[in-house]
């Protein structure tokens, strides 16, 4: 597939219900290994993707890092590669633009673009957020790209109390409207796990929606039920292979 087929085939695979699971990655090998278990598209992790290169999450890592590791997996696997992109280095519309374009210079068909403030406090107003979204679409309207952008919220993420997550419900609805209309194709609620929430927010957004996987989130087929279109498991792959491979090191340090 060429770039515009990808870009189509990963939209197209995004249905409230029936929704596309991303094994998230963070270089060309496990790139590789993802697409050979199945996969039928590919979606790094900024956690991942950063720490793999000894970077902290939050835009640490350079950017020509990330640009190089998102050619090195569209040249080495022929599937739809999503790049987890922050807050894509720039708090400017024209500069987050400019930003993307270098992803799709290199293969990639979309991104992960969030609202929170990476190189300070709290989450942009909406229509900020909104603003640096609409110069990412028209980008990729020029370059004749159905870019795939997952519009990012981290209300629920950056609170830590659960049990104040349905008061953050109708803000997250606002803010999805702004993104849809924006030029969003995709509304992304990392850190919400609650099944009423989810179900609520599904029900509200005219995009399919992204739960990320994490400790108390409901299963695949759960998320599916209630109206999910896009489920992604974050920095959970990467933290489990680490945790393996020290083990299996260990196991053999602990002989010598």
């Amino acid at each position: 597939m060429n770039q515009i087929e990808k870009a189509k085939a990963f939209a197209a695979l995004h249905r409230k219900g029936d929704p596309i699971v991303l094994y998230n990655i963070w270089d060309a090998g496990t790139a590789k290994a993802v697409a050979e278990a199945g996969a039928k598209a590919l979606a790094t992790g900024s956690w991942s993707v950063a720490a793999a290169h000894g970077f902290a999450d939050g835009e640490k890592l350079p950017m020509a890092v990330l640009v190089e590791t998102a050619k090195s997996i569209t040249d080495a696997v022929d599937l739809p590669l999503s790049v987890d992109f922050e807050g894509a280095y720039s708090a400017e519309p024209e500069g987050a633009a400019a930003n993307a374009a270098r992803l799709v210079d290199v293969g990639a068909i979309g991104i992960n673009f969030e609202d929170r403030v990476v190189a300070g406090e709290g989450l942009y107003p909406a229509e900020s957020q909104a603003a640096r979204i609409r110069a990412i679409r028209a980008m990729a309207d020029g370059r004749d790209i159905p870019f795939f952008i997952n519009a990012r919220t981290d209300l629920f993420l950056a609170e830590g109390d659960l049990a104040k997550h349905a008061g953050l419900v109708d803000e997250a609805i606002e803010r999805g409207r702004a993104y849809a209309a924006a030029g969003g194709n995709g509304f992304f609620v990392p850190g919400l796990i609650d099944p009423a929430l989810i179900e609520k927010i599904c029900a509200a957004s005219s995009l399919p929606v992204n739960i990320m996987m994490r400790a108390g989130a409901p299963d695949v087929k759960t998320l599916a039920k209630l109206g999910v279109g896009r489920i992604s498991y974050g920095p959970g792959p990467y933290r489990s292979m680490m945790e393996k491979l020290k083990q299996e090191a260990a196991a053999i340090y602990s002989t010598l």
